[in-house]
């Protein structure tokens, strides 16, 4: 053979480029990693701490590492990775200490690649279904009061999203698939400010295509949660230019989704 390397050289190169297992102690390992955080080499870090995994896993220092390397990553802005490196950890160490770490750095990954509710609300809801998680398993964390607050904004973002998209076939007479979109805001997104418009959209949709009892119940249902909504003023007067008043069906989807089950007013079967 030439000095080019045999015919697998353009494979596997004319060396075998295999790196040498770091020899050195978990502890040391980790102070590096742990200088490396302290000057912002966040990248460096987390396959610093992911080394002392790999070469010393049943250390004392591997189960740290392993969240801390999610931490760097995400510092570092590598969310997949965060994200990853946190869900190994919940997957081996569920019930830690740093458990709620964990769950908490998978919902900032997500929540940090949110843009605003004109935009694919994938990320929005993954986020939310991590906080909510957070929040379920370690409501007492240092985590919680954040999350929580977190959780009311994303579940507003993902309501105006649905808002948004509801409108759009609103205005082009597409009325069951502007149906869908309010229907999803008063079944899943009952606490945000959007219900209201959503529920004047669904007399307006349902007043266009004919079915009354549905759109009386919204207007009802509007009406006696929200009386002074500028919203209810609107599905007011939709009604009523057809001679209709708000009246509440029991038999409505509306009247079984709705949180307030309690009223009883002028309702027929």
């Amino acid at each position: 053979m030439g000095s080019g390397g045999g015919p697998l050289s353009k494979w596997f190169g004319k060396k075998d480029e295999v790196e040498p297992l770091n020899t050195d102690p978990a502890h040391v390992i980790y102070g590096q990693a742990d200088q490396m955080i302290d000057q912002g080499k966040y990248k460096e870090a987390a396959r610093q701490y992911e080394e002392v995994d790999i070469t010393h896993p049943y250390s004392r220092e591997a189960r740290r590492a392993i969240i801390m390397a999610s931490y760097a990553y995400y510092k570092a802005g590598k969310y997949d990775e965060a994200v990853a490196s946190a869900d190994r950890y919940l997957t081996l160490h569920p019930g830690t200490t740093e458990a709620a770490m964990a769950q908490n750095i998978i919902a900032m990954s997500y929540y940090d690649r949110i843009l605003d509710a004109k935009r694919d609300q994938t990320y929005a809801r993954r986020s939310l279904a991590a906080y909510d998680k957070l929040l379920q398993r370690y409501p007492s964390s240092q985590y919680a009061a954040t999350a929580a607050n977190r959780a009311r904004i994303l579940r507003d973002l993902i309501a105006a999203s649905e808002m948004q998209v509801g409108r759009y076939y609103l205005r082009r007479n597409n009325y069951l698939a502007a149906i869908n979109r309010f229907r999803t805001v008063v079944t899943e997104y009952q606490t945000t400010e959007q219900v209201e418009e959503a529920l004047m959209r669904l007399t307006e949709a349902y007043m266009a295509l004919g079915i009354i009892n549905e759109a009386q119940t919204a207007a009802a249902v509007l009406g006696h949660n929200f009386p002074d909504s500028k919203w209810y003023k609107h599905a007011y007067s939709l009604l009523g230019q057809r001679g209709l008043e708000p009246q509440q069906y029991q038999g409505s989807w509306i009247t079984r989704a709705w949180k307030t089950q309690s009223w009883t007013g002028g309702g027929q079967t």
